[in-house]
């Protein structure tokens, strides 16, 4: 597993009028990477493995899980590969998972618009355990999204945590169960999740 890290400082408007003015400028002109997902986290750009079959499975398992739900209410789910535009600090962020509306609002041509989306949710892979734990909460806080999901495999004790609730940049509620326990997903979703699901 491998995770690479570049920090992007915004250029100097002096250099040339053509010069990107922000670091999504730059990370919008980023050449395809086949293999590799590419977020921007606190104002740097992450380049990061795509995970492992078994962490690709525990997202597929949320989304058969939230199937009936999304096919009643006429929503639409995708499990990896969807990018989501955090708004305020204009961050990019590829959920494992995440939950949406039919209409929901979008960045540019690729981009759903974070606050727009249900539920955005990560499984924790050693690559990735501090920005799924530390950052992404304040991140997916700040971009409005009302319910973060983490399923975290590779904690001492395995376990699902639902935060919601944001406000002012940060979740107010916060519930963990360990994985086998169920775990509910608030309103706008309104649904309790058997996380044995996510059992290896």
């Amino acid at each position: 597993m491998f995770m690479t890290t570049m920090t992007i400082s915004k250029p100097e408007p002096a250099v040339s009028d053509t010069a990107p003015h922000h670091l999504r400028d730059v990370f919008d002109a980023l050449p395809p990477l086949p293999g590799v997902r590419a977020e921007v986290i606190e104002g740097k750009v992450i380049l990061s493995p795509l995970g492992t079959p078994e962490h690709h499975r525990m997202a597929m398992e949320l989304a058969y899980e939230l199937l009936p739900l999304s096919r009643e209410r006429g929503w639409w789910q995708s499990a990896g590969g969807v990018s989501l535009c955090i708004e305020g600090p204009r961050d990019s962020y590829q959920p494992d998972y995440l939950l949406a509306p039919a209409d929901c609002p979008r960045w540019g041509h690729l981009e759903l618009l974070s606050s727009g989306i249900f539920v955005a949710a990560e499984v924790v892979s050693p690559s990735s355990a501090h920005d799924d734990r530390q950052e992404k909460p304040k991140g997916y806080a700040v971009g409005k999204v009302p319910i973060y999901l983490l399923i975290d495999p590779i904690g001492d004790e395995p376990g699902v945590t639902v935060y919601s609730k944001p406000v002012d940049g940060a979740y107010t509620s916060m519930t963990k169960v360990t994985v086998g326990s169920p775990i509910t997903l608030p309103e706008p979703v309104g649904f309790e999740l058997d996380t044995s699901i996510f059992k290896g």
